[in-house]
């Protein structure tokens, strides 16, 4: 009965771990596509960005309904984001901050801009992030027009495309309007002074 319940057991792990698929296969980038100046390198089994700005998106095809799990570390609080509901191809480093929404990855900043905040729109509750250097978890949940950020296990985000959202001041900041429930993902790197690792980022539908 023993070697029935380790059976069981291990088989559940191995049904539990099929679930994510794997988008960064830790060798190159395949399946992924530059949009805009600097780019990610493949280093150690890791992305790592470099210069920027930049988007690095996933073109196989659009995310929806799904889980988006992210393991990344910062450098001395370099800045970054991962890019969700992207509705075309990016052709450029902006179009994810004024058609898709960005979750920001950032260690200091504020409610709005730290990590787990949706930039400028809906903000975080802070504290759950790792000194600079440790790796994270960043599981971000689309589920139709709502999207949930869990941090480290934490849920410090939850944003309806519906709710009401800060007035726009500076260009730099989204446009403001509804997404897709569908779209591509991505990655930013964000300036030739910051630098972000990513060893994983997998999605289960």
């Amino acid at each position: 009965m023993k070697r029935v319940w380790v059976f069981l057991l291990l088989s559940g792990a191995a049904a539990t771990a099929a679930d994510w698929k794997p988008l960064f296969n830790g060798k190159d980038l395949t399946g992924w596509k530059m949009a805009g100046p600097g780019g990610f390198v493949v280093e150690d089994g890791m992305l790592r960005t470099k210069g920027g700005m930049g988007l690095l998106y996933h073109e196989g095809e659009k995310f929806g309904n799904a889980t988006l799990r992210v393991v990344f570390k910062t450098i001395s609080g370099s800045n970054s984001g991962v890019f969700i509901r992207l509705p075309e191809p990016p052709p450029d480093a902006w179009y994810g901050v004024h058609n898709g929404y960005e979750v920001q990855i950032l260690e200091g900043g504020d409610d709005w801009h730290c990590t787990g905040a949706i930039y400028s729109l809906s903000k975080a509750l802070r504290g759950f992030q790792k000194p600079s250097g440790e790796w994270n978890t960043m599981e971000i949940v689309l589920k139709g027009q709502k999207t949930t950020v869990f941090l480290n296990g934490k849920k410090v985000n939850e944003f309806v495309g519906s709710q009401p959202v800060p007035e726009r001041k500076m260009w730099y900041e989204p446009v403001r309007g509804p997404r897709p429930d569908f779209g591509y993902i991505g990655l930013q790197n964000h300036d030739d002074k910051s630098t972000v690792y990513f060893k994983e980022v997998s999605i289960k539908k």
